[in-house]
């Protein structure tokens, strides 16, 4: 077995190019934060963003100059409000204008299974009494060819790179996650090249023992990188609670351009790396978001037969 493990850095420098579509996915939970970091620090240019939920990550990479599009289907703070460096960009072309394609959830899960499985589009019946297909050309009537209609049809989505965040991989990428997911797969086998980012490196065989966890194959994978706490503000079951805090203090930092910039300084660009951003948090608020108990999740008996 040959193995995929890279750095962060030397992930991102190989995998991740100016002008690429970029995905990092991960339903509100397995955010991979610490790659969109990555990505600023870096420096990249002219990216493409998608993305079901852009979410904080993609405020902070959008004010950090790195995209010059987004592509999504719901847009917002969870749970505080807007997005305000993307809200910039979007109304008053501040500090440049960002080109935005928006879509409906069902229409990007859409567009990424078109993606994987190489369909020139996908057709579903959720715009009907919607104005989406009127703001978004890419979105458009088709006749069904068993005669029951018209319906729509979105075009495939696939990615350049796709980055998702989980619990485990083994060397070769064999990725398992468990709570809540989202379109991490789809996304995954969309894309040209995957990026897999966990909190922890297993042996092959722990991968074996328990195979239902796996959402993605390691024959899918280019790099695994290993980076503990790599999803924070965002949480990952069994490992860390998501920080609310965060979000809420988001919100006003955000309202203000230089604080924005001053946030960014301070937490991406000034730090090398994932560990400093970690020990910046600090122990006591680290504590604070660990599981407060256990609850197991056990290994079905398949049965064995001869």
């Amino acid at each position: 077995m040959s193995s995929k493990v890279a750095t962060m850095h030397d992930a991102v420098a190989e995998l991740v190019r100016d002008g690429d579509t970029v995905a990092i996915e991960g339903f509100t939970h397995l955010i991979s934060f610490a790659a969109g970091h990555e990505i600023i620090r870096q420096g990249r240019r002219d990216l493409t963003l998608a993305r079901l939920t852009p979410d904080v990550i993609y405020d902070q990479m959008i004010a950090a100059g790195v995209a010059r599009k987004l592509i999504f289907s719901w847009l917002g703070n969870p749970g505080v409000g807007g997005l305000n460096a993307i809200r910039r960009r979007i109304e008053d072309a501040d500090p440049a204008p960002l080109e935005v394609e928006e879509y409906s959830h069902f229409g990007m899960v859409g567009r990424y299974t078109a993606g994987a499985a190489n369909l020139p589009f996908y057709p579903l019946r959720s715009y009907f009494e919607t104005d989406l297909p009127r703001a978004n050309p890419l979105i458009r009537e088709v006749e069904s060819p068993y005669g029951d209609g018209v319906v729509y049809a979105v075009p495939p989505l696939r990615p350049d790179v796709t980055i998702i965040h989980a619990q485990r991989a083994d060397a070769a990428g064999d990725t398992q996650a468990w709570g809540l997911l989202g379109c991490q797969k789809e996304a995954a086998f969309a894309a040209e090249r995957v990026i897999v980012v966990v909190e922890e490196l297993v042996d092959e065989a722990v991968v074996r023992a328990d195979p239902n966890r796996t959402i993605i194959p390691g024959l899918i994978v280019d790099a695994v990188v290993v980076e503990p706490w790599g999803a924070h503000p965002s949480y990952v079951q069994g490992a860390y609670d998501r920080d609310n805090r965060f979000y809420l203090d988001w919100d006003p930092t955000s309202r203000d351009e230089a604080a924005v910039q001053a946030w960014l300084r301070d937490w991406v660009l000034d730090l090398d790396g994932r560990v400093a951003y970690v020990e910046k948090l600090g122990a006591e608020r680290i504590a604070s978001l660990r599981p407060s108990g256990s609850a197991p999740s056990g290994s079905v008996d398949y049965g064995e037969y001869r």
